[in-house]
């Protein structure tokens, strides 16, 4: 079955939430005594991990400078047992705890945010400006809810260290830095976390990410759940001149308006349109001056697919339509444009196998006319999972929780919205239920990966 939209997904999440629809998957046994209990935990450490979290949201940092960030993770792992060891991949934070023979499991959350300036009215609303490495300077804040994923990976591992009579085996817990730039997790394995630093490579790893469904709902399938994505620069190089005088420079501005549009005819005329793929140009850098024709412009591509062909073709159209565009304005090969490739990260593939057991766990704790579980694959991507496919043993589960106050909800779908807000968007607002939920759902899903092994 080939991943739909974005947009059919948002569509088919309102429906499940707003009719309260029945969740497919049924439990196979009964509420445990384990999970009610856990679950009691978490809302009881509830005052402590919203301040924890109100904290976070008021102080984020871009990826690979969130030193503050870490520093608390590590503090707060090492008060509760766990052997730390950071600046992994520059700031990433890994916490193992040991608690007899049993499987490894890795539990991972994100650190970083977004440059983007918080519309929010909240008390702890972000109102940090950050210098980046280009010397720019722009307004920073939790849009992704890496500041829930990291307060939930703080109470989860107070939960864990608390339980040790109810598990057994190795949890490592992973903080890891710049998701949101697709580079963390490759840092962190290339700087060395299982050779250097001496991580044991798990057997499972498991995470959650915040989205604007209302709390209580959640999105674990089987299968694709998110695609691949790179990050991809493109400079233009010409002749910069006097506005008067076009014929007598050679225009990067106009270069890279061609290449713009040239570009999503690659999607739309190279790829199957049954096929999911995406190419975007989030940004346009050249010029200061009306009346001055700049030396060069620089072009920021993001580009999403589930296909390996589908992402060389994109590739290679991109350079194609690039050097055709210089070939058409007579440069010299020394000025031709220049591709830098960034971030990127593989389609991310849950086991089959352990997200249904995960699922059926959850269901123990989650209100069952709120749950569903059977959303089809998005756009979006994560590096997650790049923390262990280079591994010899790479069973890992990623989940979707909703984070969206029910009545801010409904509200917007009454007004025809499908979402109140989306991720990356100014106006994105974690209502705090969703900090403890999250924390119980965390915690349930590692106590039931060292349950048992999973069987395919």
């Amino acid at each position: 079955m080939k991943p739909i939209s974005t947009s059919l997904l948002f569509l088919l999440s309102f429906s499940f939430a707003v009719n309260a629809q029945k969740p497919k998957v049924k439990p196979q046994t009964p509420i445990t005594a384990s999970a009610d209990i856990i679950k009691k935990m978490a809302y009881a450490d509830s005052a402590r991990l919203v301040e924890i979290f109100k904290d976070f949201h008021a102080n984020p940092e871009l990826g690979f400078t969130e030193v503050r960030t870490a520093g608390i993770v590590a503090k707060e792992m090492k008060a509760l047992g766990f052997e730390v060891k950071e600046k992994i991949g520059v700031t990433g934070v890994v916490a193992t705890l040991k608690n007899g023979e049993g499987p490894i499991v890795m539990y991972r959350a994100d650190m970083d945010c977004n440059s983007v300036k918080e519309a929010t009215s909240l008390s702890y609303k972000s109102t940090k400006i950050q210098k980046k490495a280009d010397g720019t300077e722009v307004p920073v804040m939790h849009a992704c809810g890496h500041d829930a994923h990291t307060t939930w990976l703080l109470g989860v591992a107070k939960i864990m260290a608390a339980s040790k009579d109810k598990w057994k085996g190795t949890l490592i817990m992973v903080a890891q830095p710049a998701e949101e730039l697709g580079e963390g997790a490759e840092a962190m394995v290339k700087d060395g976390m299982y050779t250097k630093y001496g991580v044991k490579e798990p057997a499972y790893l498991f995470g959650m990410h915040t989205a604007p469904f209302p709390v209580g709902v959640i999105s674990n399938g089987a299968g694709p759940r998110m695609a691949g994505c790179d990050q991809i620069d493109v400079e233009f190089f010409g002749v910069g001149g006097h506005g008067s005088s076009p014929h007598l420079a050679k225009d990067p501005v106009v270069m890279a308006a061609a290449a713009i549009m040239q570009y999503q005819a690659i999607v739309s005329r190279a790829i199957d349109p049954q096929n999911a793929a995406v190419l975007t140009v989030g940004s346009v850098q050249t010029g200061i001056d009306n009346n001055v024709i700049p030396g060069s412009a620089l072009l920021k591509l993001n580009l999403r697919w589930f296909s390996e062909a589908d992402r060389n073709l994109m590739i290679n159209g991109i350079n194609r339509v690039d050097s055709g565009i210089a070939f058409a304005y007579n440069l010299p090969k020394n000025l031709y444009p220049k591709v830098t490739m960034k971030g990127m990260a593989y389609p991310l593939v849950n086991d089959e196998a352990l997200s249904k057991k995960l699922n059926n766990a959850f269901l123990g704790i989650l209100p069952k006319e709120a749950n569903f579980t059977n959303i089809p694959a998005v756009m979006g991507s994560e590096d997650f999972h790049h923390l262990v496919i280079h591994n010899t043993q790479k069973i890992y589960d990623y989940m979707l929780v909703g984070i969206a106050n029910p009545t801010v909800f409904a509200a917007a779908a009454k007004e025809g919205k499908v979402f109140p807000f989306s991720n990356h968007n100014a106006n994105f607002e974690i209502d705090l239920s969703a900090i403890p939920l999250g924390t119980a759902l965390g915690a349930v899903g590692l106590l039931e990966i060292f349950k048992q092994e999973i069987s395919k």
